[in-house]
């Protein structure tokens, strides 16, 4: 602090004099007294001597009592010596400690010293009081100066900050943490306010005067919005608290941007956790939000009555009312707040919408509830509080109310009304109060952001400053506090990792051996038990999953898991915490109530819908993105291809917490950090107080301590060589030789004297570094030995005294006797006449001595006289050094008048670069805006081609699914005829048992006789098989039609392909003429785009010329930097002026050189003009032609496709009604079987009792002879027509196979036709696709021409006006003339000028390739990593598949425990059932037993009673006599007693009676106690064994888990290392990743609202099914809305090029304004400034225009991307189709083949019973074959009915696509009427440029009058102008060239 005036009264609370504190004395009473720091209750530690040890213990006495005190040797902590009193940097302190630190914190802050360093730290304590230390002289002096030069302040930190941000180009953070109270946000406003003070912007001129703020300083417009942005937060977020009266409820992050100049270029805010809490209910003495009472206060009367706002006390959520805080005037603050507003560009009426609000969700509370008797429901007796909420938020009442006390659930797909209790709509009003409130004040900060961040200056870099909550540890923290925990974890890791970077860097620049340590892992198992999987948070998200989930299974869950964590503590029964956590700071107990509902925050689903449909633009908008967490968001919804998909995510507060803190943690890792430390000194909020032991609880909370206890594992002290050598030499004399040595080998000299411990220090390359306490005790020791060399020099000093003083008493001894002895001799001579005599002669002696004298003062003379010569000579020679130093001087003074004079014409080269460097940084920016939009653009489109791409592929996959099906008939098919081989395998069999039937005949013959009987039956049964055949065959011939119309069918479709094919061919032949076309106009358009080549190659000139511009703008920078401070201001300005008209002159006449250069370009084009032309006029009509045939060919298209579409829904309509029909016939061939079937049951009965006929008939066989011979009769005409069935079975095999044959070739033939309908769209596609290139072609074209006829007007205005120029510049030319002789010799000199600066551009241009070369080099390498990055994605999802893998083996070990704990909790259940069963019998017991004892009681009282009654009568028998009147009545008393005691004993039996029942019982009971016992502990130990078994495999379980969990562990660590290597890469692409997930969003939020679309889209489905022809008519009104689209697009181009045309009127117009402005020899340099504008805007407006025609061509895309997706789906339609007549046509086959086989049947059963039964059996197998087909084809049908539903589904999403295309279009309409008004108002402000123009006229016309001979520069501007012309004409609109124009002449009147 060199620089830094201690004695300055501004530096009183910042600076402390050190030489105080070097006091020998006070050095010299520490080392005697041998202080120490010894513990204390109240103050922390106090400062004592140590007296003796006792062992561990030690005794001291405290220095201020004076008490001796026995202190443990572990709790003493060493003090520092008094050098180290109130150190500005804690890391200095020898001993590091906490008893240190506090002293020296509280010694500081005694002397009003509140800031003090820590290393990194700056540790600020609150001073409960305003100091004087935050002026702009302070800030003056604290102002680009180093760390040491100046005392500790917050401005030092940020000004490091600052300046490390410009010189190292990295972004810096500022991290001001602390307990509430603490200074927090007011050391934020002083670092914003110290940023706002050195990096603002200048005042562009004296119109634009700038803002001041409370303390004088002055700021821009934007550093004063950022000033002003603080009051708006803290009016919102802040409150009063217990502990402070401006807490800071929320946590905030400021982003402040900086440009590469250094200046503030925008700003914004990012917020963290909102205490939400305090808007419904507060503590006592604390206050909600400062908003609420400004507004109740600061309001009128008026307004309040407008936005219905009561008195404070009326409000439920403000439970404290209207609580004043001393020392704020809320009317005052209210005003400062809405100055605020305004200044951030707020409007009244937004401002009037947040008052709205913020009543609202207070009259929220105010809405009262009862609970209804009977029933649960919750009601609203009073709705007034309702109709005023409804009416502030733009809602229905109805809608309020019902949505709050019967809300709208959704089950499935239904919504159910659910009955709400009290409890539940409270608990939901709250919410809804607090969400409130929260978006407010999100949109309060969106909004902040959006005013800060407006600005064109592009950030640079940024400096970031976060005000966020310090540690806090109370009694019991809840889930708030956590997360505020779990943050400042996180920081402090991050303070290690940099803190020990930078030391351990320093030990590896020192060349110290030490192993590098990651203080930060110190923390990772916290943050891992806080924030990885499985950890608190995940377990907090994985109940919230569960409904029936609460807070004591979270712990139980949490204390499972976590109980072998170290850092995790399971509590006590005693304690009222759940679990607590081990911290940095310590241990912390938290409570979890709650912790599920805080988590989930759950809101009424139906309420924000009502809110976001509101009738209210402001709460609509607050509201509009609002994502309902809870269970109810997790419906589950149908895809267009079945799939389920879920439809929101459940996003917790945690999980969202956890992404805002790794994206903090991600930008602080990427800055370089500042720590502030803020510190509450009191509670009391007094000023000079500490309260030692909670200023210690603060460091460690802040990690003050935790960094001091770091440090002392390194090497805290250190000190250069040679202060070390200065201050320790004393302590090794004799050591060092004399003469020069090195300090490092001279310190290592003195290290080996001293016999330090190696361990205790390293010796680096220019330091000596030390362990803590080892420079303390060298201190000692050196104190000692100075001790004692002062002691012997002290010792020398007195004996040298004592000497001295000895030898003058000796000589003073002499004299004396001297002087005794001339006394006596004077004594004896005075009265001697001869010494008389002698005494009066000698004074007479020195006559003689004069001439001596004379002779001596001569001498003296001549010398005198000598030296003056001398002196004069001396003189002479001065005079001339003197002159000649002035001779020096002035020639010095003139280099130096020179020097400056070359500094200002640098300063002016620099400022002119300067400005050229801005300017062509804002091109790059707009031409990296441009880049960047493209590649958005592509990467939409990529993802549309994938969207195309999966529909197709599902597409297809349908279309496997269906020629599957049809392989599976064509299967079925096979099957069928391998029936039908069997069939004649079993026809093959009969003909064998017809053999054996024929050797069994003879047999049988005589057993025909008992038969006869029950052939009579079965002919019956023939007969009625017989009916059955007639059936069948009425069926078959019914099929046999239905193929006949097939056959019909099938020709007509042959036709219909023929058509096909010859319209195909003709159109083959119009698309080759179409692609002969195409190339003419392509070779056209390739010269084209050569031009625009050539164009572009001009462009990348002018950047590579920017480059080196940029590269000798650093040169000159650096250069310059070192002689700006020497400048003086009147210096600087006049040798601008002087400047700027050389330079004024050289530009003009360059500009003339250029202007007779472009004139000779002039002709040549007009001529290439009208070439292209002519050619563009045949083109054109070519086109014209094309489209017109074109189209016709497309409508005759359409009108075949909607014909072909009716007859498919009417051959749709025929498949189903021969649907119903055959299931009609199976119903029937069902109920025939069945009757077959039973009827086999029947003839197996009768076969039965033949069987038994048969042996009674045996007999009777004699008599059949005859009817044997008739029955051979009729076996032979049995075979006859078994014969004619075998034949008539082998031509219905034949014809079979014919219809097979047929049914392949018309498949084939199908199959021909679909590939050749394919084959048809592809063309189509490819023919629709060359007319939207033609027609875009077309149209640029056409553009081109109108612009090129625009041009040639435009030249013809020009020559006019030239025409008109020459003629004024004839009558002028005599004037020039005589000018122009003295004007030849600049002309000269400017031609030279000339060559150089071609020189230097074809320099440029050199570089500008290098460039190119460089820049496609770099294009490569981007492509390469960007593959890169997309195979580590790929990587990255792999693992996180195999994590969700594990995570889902762990959930499902998670439920196993959990029911291994609910069988032991249902067994202690158990076991506590049969205890309190015994613990109730044994109180029955003692009940008994009391009960008994009570009796036996009553009975010894009763045995009393009656002994003294037995003693009364005997006295009243002795006094018989005296009382003979009473005998009578004592009698009777007698008698009652004898009954009494009568019925006692009775009694008395009973009770022993009962007694003895009871004890009985006991002996029971005790019985069977014994016998439960025993059975209870067998099952106990049953259980037990059963419960060790399933320990044992669930251990097994665990085993085997934990080893996957290793091995997954394993590849997770080798995926994090992977992960590490990506990281680098991955860090360049984060921007390009970011703007990727905005666009993510965005397309997620189109996602969400699409979902909601399709609910409706799937409720018109169903009702879609049934009106088909609706869907067709639709498709024709989008092709009619398709051309309207058409149509919009023309009139939009035409309005494009109606803005091409004011674009050109305004060219012309700037074109004469350059004329005028170049004619004027003075205003030439602001000609080029202009120019420079003009091309930059030209820039710009380019881009805007390539914007609007690439977002033109994307709708034109959309709608031709859709026409193609319709025409693919009507041709898989037609497919489908196909397929179904397919299907059709051979089940009619199938059902054909069943009639011939039932004819078959019939015949067989009349031939022979027992062929008819097997062949009756075949058939049932068949039928039953025939049916599974036939079931087999109605699945298949419903299959394709499923792919006709999806097909309709996709037409509907493609209806709606088309829709939001509309939508766009009107978007985009609306964007081109605001262009349009844009225009109107860019015509006027031209109008308004032209009378400013005809003003300049008047002027410049008098200007030349005296400029006649400058026809030769005129002519050498027309040039120019027409080079500009050139330039300008591939530039878009210049419309802003006027507004910027209009801007310069302005400042130039404003500068007059």
């Amino acid at each position: 602090m060199a620089d830094v005036d201690r004695s300055d009264p501004d530096l009183k609370f910042l600076v402390v004099d050190r030489n105080a504190f070097s006091d020998p004395a006070t050095q010299a009473e520490w080392s005697q007294k041998r202080l120490v720091w010894v513990p204390h209750e109240t103050a922390g530690f106090v400062a004592a001597s140590m007296k003796r040890a006792q062992g561990e213990e030690v005794e001291v006495e405290l220095v201020e009592t004076s008490k001796k005190v026995l202190v443990s040797r572990d709790d003493m902590q060493k003090m520092n010596p008094p050098k180290y009193d109130k150190q500005e940097d804690m890391a200095d302190l020898t001993c590091l400690n906490e008893a240190s630190v506090l002293h020296n914190i509280k010694e500081r802050y005694y002397s009003g010293l509140i800031y003090t360093y820590s290393g990194l730290f700056c540790v600020v304590v609150n001073p409960y009081k305003r100091l004087p230390i935050y002026t702009e002289k302070i800030i003056e002096i604290y102002k680009g100066k180093k760390r040491h030069e100046v005392p500790p302040h917050v401005f030092a930190i940020t000004d490091i900050a600052y300046r490390s941000m410009l010189q190292d180009r990295e972004d810096q953070s500022i991290l001001c943490t602390g307990e509430s109270g603490a200074g927090k946000t007011e050391n934020t406003k002083k670092v914003i306010q110290y940023l706002a003070y050195v990096a603002a912007s200048k005042p562009k001129s004296s119109s634009h005067l700038p803002a001041t703020n409370e303390g004088g300083l002055s700021f821009g417009e934007l550093e004063q919005q950022l000033l002003k942005a603080n009051p708006i937060l803290e009016a919102f977020g802040n409150a009063k608290t217990v502990k402070n009266d401006n807490s800071s409820r929320f946590g905030k992050f400021v982003r402040i941007n900086f440009d590469a100049s250094g200046y503030i270029a925008g700003a914004n805010i990012e917020t963290y956790l909102l205490e939400k809490a305090r808007i419904i209910r507060q503590a006592p003495d604390e206050r909600t939000f400062h908003i609420f009472y400004q507004l109740l206060l600061g309001s009128t009367q008026e307004f309040k009555s407008n936005i219905l706002l009561e008195d404070a006390k009326n409000y439920t959520f403000m439970t404290q009312g209207g609580l004043r805080v001393p020392g704020i005037d809320d009317i005052e603050e209210f005003t400062a707040t809405q100055n605020a507003m305004k200044v951030m560009g707020i409007s009244d009426d937004d401002m009037t919408s947040i008052w709205r609000v913020i009543s609202a969700s207070l009259l929220f509370g105010n809405m009262e509830f009862k609970q209804e008797r009977n029933t649960d429901q919750a009601t609203l007796p009073d709705n007034t509080v309702a109709q005023k909420v409804a009416h502030l938020l733009g809602i229905q009442v109805t809608d309020l109310t019902k949505a709050f006390l019967k809300p709208r659930i959704k089950v499935g797909r239904d919504y159910v009304t659910k009955a709400q209790t009290k409890e539940q709509v409270e608990f939901a009003i709250e919410a809804i109060g607090k969400a409130t409130y929260e978006r407010l004040f999100k949109w309060i900060v969106t909004r902040i952001n959006r005013s800060l961040d407006r600005t064109k200056r592009q950030g640079a870099s940024f400096i970031g400053i976060l005000d966020i909550a310090g540690f806090e540890i109370f009694e019991l923290n809840s889930f708030e506090q956590l997360c505020i925990n779990y943050t400042n974890e996180k920081l402090q890791q991050l303070f290690n990792h940099t803190m020990f970077i930078l030391e351990q860097e320093e030990y590896q620049r020192e060349g110290i051996e030490w192993k590098f340590i990651d203080f930060g892992l110190d923390l990772q198992p916290t943050i891992d038990l806080i924030e990885k999987p499985m950890g608190i948070m995940a377990l907090v998200d994985e109940e919230c999953w569960f409904p029936k989930a609460t807070d004591k299974s979270f712990v139980e869950k949490l204390v499972t898991s976590h109980a072998v964590h170290p850092k995790f503590v399971k509590s006590d029964f005693k304690s009222t915490a759940d679990f607590s956590i081990l911290h940095y700071a310590g241990q912390v107990n938290y409570s979890a109530a709650q912790w599920l509902m805080k988590n989930m925050d759950p809101l009424n689903e139906n309420i924000v819908q009502y809110l976001q449909a509101s009738q209210d633009p402001f709460v609509c908008h607050i509201w509009k993105d609002a994502e309902i967490v809870g269970m109810a968001q997790q419906a589950m919804t149908d895809t267009q291809f079945g799939r389920v998909t879920r439809k929101g995510m459940f996003r917790t507060v945690s999980q969202l917490y956890k992404e805002q803190l790794s994206k903090l943690m991600v930008t602080l890792r990427n800055t370089n950090p500042n720590f502030v430390r803020c510190i509450i000194p009191n509670h009391e909020k007094k000023a000079g107080k500490i309260n030692a032991p909670l200023v210690l609880d603060q460091l460690r909370c802040n990690g003050v301590l935790e960094g001091i206890r770091i440090c002392r594992q390194g090497f805290p002290n250190r000190i250069p060589f040679q202060e070390f050598r200065q201050r320790y030499e004393l302590l090794t004399p004799n050591v060092i030789p004399k003469g020069f040595m090195d300090g490092k080998k001279a310190c290592e000299k003195m290290i080996e004297a001293l016999e330090l411990d190696p361990g205790l220090f390293r010796i680096g390359q220019s330091k000596i570094f030390f362990r803590a306490g080892v420079l303390a005790h060298l201190e000692e020791e050196r104190d000692l030995r100075i001790t004692d060399l002062v002691v012997k020099f002290q010792a020398y000093c007195r004996g040298l005294l004592a000497r001295r003083n000895y030898q003058k008493r000796v000589q003073q001894l002499n004299a004396i006797r001297i002087l005794q002895r001339n006394c006596a001799a004077y004594l004896k001579l005075r009265n001697w006449q001869w010494w008389r005599l002698y005494t009066k002669v000698k004074p007479l002696l020195q006559v003689t001595k004069n001439d001596e004298k004379v002779m001596q003062k001569e001498n003296e003379l001549k010398e005198i006289t000598e030296k003056l010569h001398h002196h004069e000579a001396e003189v002479q020679n001065l005079d001339k050094q003197y002159q000649q130093a002035l001779e020096e001087k002035n020639i010095l003074a003139e280099q130096l008048q020179a020097e400056t004079e070359l500094c200002a014409e640098a300063e002016e080269m620099r400022a002119r670069l300067a400005a050229r460097k801005q300017e062509m940084e804002e091109i790059i920016h707009d031409m990296e805006a441009r880049i960047e939009e493209e590649e958005e653009k592509v990467l939409k489109s990529g993802e549309e081609r994938k969207k195309l791409q999966q529909h197709i592929q599902d597409l297809e996959e349908q279309l496997e699914e269906e020629e599957a099906a049809r392989q599976k008939l064509q299967i079925e098919k096979v099957q069928a005829e391998a029936k039908m081989k069997q069939f004649e395998e079993q026809l093959v069999a009969s003909d064998d048992f017809k053999e054996k039937f024929g050797k069994d005949k003879k047999n049988l013959e005589e057993k025909l006789s008992d038969v006869s009987a029950t052939l009579a039956e079965e002919e019956e049964k023939a007969k009625h098989l017989l009916k059955l055949k007639a059936k069948h065959e009425s069926t078959i011939g019914e099929l046999e039609d239905k193929l006949r119309k097939d056959n019909q069918q099938k020709q007509e479709v042959e036709r219909a392909k023929r058509k096909c094919e010859t319209e195909l061919g003709d159109m083959k032949e119009q698309v080759l003429e179409r692609k002969q076309q195409v190339e003419e106009i392509q070779l056209q358009l390739g010269k084209r785009e050569e031009e625009v080549a050539q164009a572009l190659m001009k462009v990348d000139e002018e950047a590579a010329a920017k480059a080196n511009a940029q590269k000798a703008l650093r040169e000159l920078e650096s250069q310059l930097g070192e002689v700006v401070e020497d400048l003086d201001a009147e210096k600087e300005a006049r040798n601008k002026a002087e400047k700027q008209k050389r330079d004024l002159n050289e530009e003009l006449e360059a500009l003339k050189n250029e202007l007779l250069d472009s004139l000779d370009v002039t002709a040549a084009q007009q001529e290439l003009r009208t070439a292209r032309e002519k050619e563009l006029a045949n083109i054109k009509k070519s086109l014209e032609d094309e489209t017109s045939n074109h189209e016709q060919m497309t409508t005759d298209m359409r009108h075949k496709h909607s014909h072909e579409i009716s007859q498919i829904n009417n051959q749709l309509d025929q498949l189903k009604k021969t649907k119903t029909q055959a299931e009609k016939g199976k119903s029937q061939l069902e109920a025939e079987l069945a009757d077959l079937a039973n009827e086999l049951k029947a003839t197996s009965g009768n076969k039965q009792e033949a069987e038994r006929k048969r042996k009674q008939l045996e007999n009777h066989a004699g008599e059949l002879n005859a009817k044997l011979t008739e029955s051979e009769s009729r076996c032979t005409e049995a075979q006859e027509r078994l014969g004619k069935i075998l034949n008539e079975m082998e031509s219905m095999g034949s014809q079979l196979q014919e219809a097979e044959t047929r049914a392949s070739q018309a498949s084939k033939s199908t199959d021909g036709l679909e590939a050749q309908l394919s084959e048809v769209a592809a063309n189509l596609e490819e023919e629709t696709r060359q007319k939207l290139a033609v027609n875009s072609k077309l149209r640029a074209l056409e553009n081109e021409k109108e612009h090129l006829l625009e041009q040639v007007e435009e030249e013809e205005g020009k020559a006019k006006t030239l025409e008109k120029n020459l003629t004024t510049a004839s009558q002028q030319l005599a004037d020039a003339r005589r000018k122009a002789e003295e004007e030849s010799e600049q002309v000269a000199k400017l031609e030279e000028y000339k060559k150089k600066q071609m020189k230097d551009f074809e320099e440029m241009q050199h570089r500008m390739e290098e460039v190119q070369s460089s820049n496609e080099k770099l294009d490569k390498s981007k492509k390469k990593m960007s593959a890169e990055l997309d195979d580590a994605n790929i990587e990255l999802d792999s693992h996180r598949s195999k994590v969700l893998e594990l995570e889902k083996k762990q959930r499902n070990f998670d439920k196993i425990l959990a029911e291994e704990k609910m069988n032991g909790e249902r067994i202690s259940t158990e076991r506590d059932n049969a205890e309190r069963d015994a613990r109730e019998k044994e109180t029955k017991l003692l009940n008994l037993n009391r009960g008994l004892e009570e009796l036996q009681a009553q009975l010894d009282e009763s045995e009393r009673s009656r002994r003294q009654l037995q003693a009364e009568l005997d006295d009243l028998v002795n006094t018989q006599g005296t009382a003979d009147k009473n005998v009578h009545e004592l009698e009777k008393a007698k008698r009652q007693l004898e009954q009494e005691l009568v019925e006692q004993k009775t009694q008395l039996e009973e009770l022993e009676d009962e007694l003895q029942q009871t004890e009985d019982q006991k002996m029971r009971l005790e019985v069977n106690m014994q016998a439960l016992k025993t059975q209870f502990e067998r099952d106990l130990a049953a259980k037990e064994e059963a419960g060790e078994e399933k320990r044992r495999g669930m251990a097994k379980q665990i085993r085997d888990l934990e080893a996957e969990l290793d091995e997954e562990r394993k590849q997770k660590q080798a995926a994090v290392n992977a992960k590490k290597k990506l990281e680098t890469d991955y860090k360049d692409l984060e921007s390009t990743m970011d703007m990727n997930n905005k666009l993510k969003e965005d397309a997620l939020k189109q996602l969400k609202k699409l979902q909601q679309a399709m609910k409706e889209i799937q409720r018109d489905a169903e009702e879609a099914h049934a009106s088909k022809n609706e869907v067709l008519q639709q498709s024709k009104d989008l092709e009619k809305k398709i051309k309207a689209l058409e149509s919009d697009l023309v009139q939009m181009q035409e309005d494009l090029s109606a803005a091409e045309r004011a674009r050109r009127t305004a060219e012309s117009e700037r074109d004469e304004l350059a004329e005028e402005l170049s004619s004027s020899g003075s205003k030439g340099a602001l000609a080029i400034d202009e120019k420079r504008r003009l091309d930059a805007r030209i820039a710009a407006l380019e881009g805007e225009l390539e914007e609007e025609q690439t977002q033109s061509e994307m709708l034109m895309e959309r709608a031709r991307k859709a026409q193609i997706s319709i025409e693919q789906l009507t041709t898989e339609l037609a497919g489908e189709r196909g397929n179904a007549q397919k299907m059709e046509n051979s089940k009619m086959m199938l059902e054909r083949q069943n009639k011939e086989l039932k004819v078959k049947l019939e015949e067989v059963e009349n031939s022979n019973r027992a062929k008819a039964k097997a062949a009756i059996a075949a058939l049932e197998s068949k039928v039953s074959n025939l049916e599974e087909q036939l079931s087999a084809e109605a699945q298949e049908r419903m299959l394709a009915a499923k792919g006709n539903r999806k097909l309709e589904k996709k037409i509907k999403e493609l209806l709606m696509q088309l829709e939001d295309e509309r939508r766009h279009a009107d978007q985009y309409k609306e964007q081109n009427e605001k262009t349009n008004g844009r225009m109107k108002a860019m015509r006027r402000q031209l109008d308004e440029a032209e009378e400013e123009i005809s003003r300049e006229k008047a002027h410049r016309r008098k200007a030349q009058r005296e400029l006649d001979d400058f026809v030769e520069s005129n002519e050498s501007m027309n040039r120019e102008i027409n080079n500009l012309k050139n330039k300008l004409r591939s530039a878009g609109n210049v419309v802003m060239a006027a507004e910027g124009f209009k801007d310069k002449k302005r400042e130039k009147e404003q500068n007059d």
